[in-house]
């Protein structure tokens, strides 16, 4: 009897562990595996090597990225048998572009989306986003970073790009151990892209993660279509996506508020590009918002869609994160007009689509309010998620009138 991934035990008698090889303590299907969660490791077993993975019993349960110095230390790319070589992750490449491309057919409506959503494309520790003729590239692994020159060169040939930039965040770099030297250089700073026919402009140096939220793609469209005859707040606006949409497609009037100074001068910049008049205003959004409750304003369409607030799995941070959730959602509530449109968003992986639900829906009972809930949603069909990474859904999107 030959041996088989899965949760079946290898049979007595059965060949030694591949090498290098690292076994876990735990039981786990997800891909990403905790340093606590690993036992036994290969004395050959290197940082950024492809190590065979075993299960507590020594079944074989895949092949991942091993990194024994990071919190993620072992990524797990593939989970049946064989180890993947080169040739293997081309392919993998490939088979992330050809969903965009061949089965989605995204280039028809935006030369802006997600080539590779790490985990959910198998491909650990690499985020990409097309962003008209450039690559704007995310690394988080160590691994991957050894690897990416080479699949740089795929990406191009199968996307059709011409140039790249290649972010680590400053924190993942440290624990990561990937050194400035690792990185490489870019002269790449502007490039203007196209969604539904709304251009924007992206500034890799001055924005957020990959430089524009291709994941919100879905939900920008659909908020523009309510938007039409109706007074619109976008609050935490960043670039103004949302903002400009929306007043392109017939809002009589658009204000849109963020606490990043840079990404309100993108924003007036975006709408300039678009011939679109909208209010940008830079101010913080819980004192905003209890100062507009005071002047008695309110709009008739009002989106929340704050930054990542939960972020660790700590008990206590998350509570935290959660509070502010609860506080913002409460308080923009309150600028709904009777009757009006509530659309709300949470991009905190960490925190179950139930959850963030239970937590709105609570904030507008407190407040002798009822949510008539008529969409859920979350990112575009670019960023997939994995059947066994639940986190990868990390986006949630409830859309809502406000019944009093």
């Amino acid at each position: 009897m030959s041996e088989t991934f899965g949760s079946s035990p290898v049979p007595f008698g059965a060949p030694a562990k591949e090498k290098p090889w690292v076994q876990l303590k735990t039981f786990t299907s997800k891909p990403n595996i905790f340093r606590s969660m690993v036992g036994d490791v290969s004395p050959d077993a290197r940082q950024g090597d492809i190590v065979a993975a075993y299960d507590k019993q020594g079944s074989p349960i895949g092949y991942g990225f091993w990194n024994p110095g990071a919190p993620i230390a072992l990524r797990i790319v593939k989970s049946t048998p064989g180890k993947p070589d080169e040739a293997w992750f081309e392919g993998a490449i490939k088979k992330a572009v050809a969903l965009r491309k061949d089965i989605l057919k995204l280039d028809a409506d935006t030369d802006a989306y997600r080539v590779v959503n790490g985990d959910g494309d198998f491909l650990s520790g690499l985020v990409v986003d097309k962003l008209g003729d450039t690559l704007s590239i995310e690394v988080s692994s160590i691994a991957v970073m050894r690897r990416l020159p080479r699949w740089i060169k795929i990406l191009h040939e199968a996307i059709g790009t011409k140039k790249e930039i290649v972010q680590v965040d400053e924190h993942v770099a440290r624990v990561e151990g990937i050194v400035p030297s690792d990185i490489p250089s870019s002269s790449v700073r502007f490039v203007k892209i196209k969604e539904f026919g709304v251009v924007q402009e992206v500034d890799f140096a001055e924005g957020h993660k990959t430089g524009f939220f291709c994941d919100q793609r879905d939900n920008r469209r659909r908020f523009a279509q309510l938007a039409k005859g109706l007074k619109v707040l976008d609050l935490c606006c960043y670039s103004g996506g949302f903002s400009v949409a929306a007043k392109l497609a017939g809002a009589t009037e658009v204000t849109g508020v963020d606490l990043d100074e840079k990404a309100i001068e993108r924003a007036k910049r975006n709408m300039n590009l678009n011939n679109v008049r909208c209010e940008f205003v830079h101010a913080d959004a819980f004192s905003w918002i209890r100062q507009m409750q005071k002047n008695g304003k309110t709009w008739d369409l009002v989106l929340c869609d704050p930054p990542k607030f939960v972020d660790s799995r700590d008990e206590e941070f998350q509570a935290e994160g959660l509070k502010k959730y609860n506080d913002l959602n409460v308080l923009a509530m309150q600028l709904v007009a009777p009757g009006g449109l509530f659309v709300t968003c949470s991009c905190s992986g960490l925190v179950a689509p139930e959850v963030f639900e239970d937590l709105v829906v609570k904030a507008s009972h407190r407040y002798a309010k009822r949510l008539q809930i008529f969409d859920r949603t979350g990112p575009g069909s670019d960023h997939p998620n994995a059947s066994n990474h639940p986190e990868g859904r990390y986006l949630k999107v409830i859309w809502s009138r406000i019944m009093s």
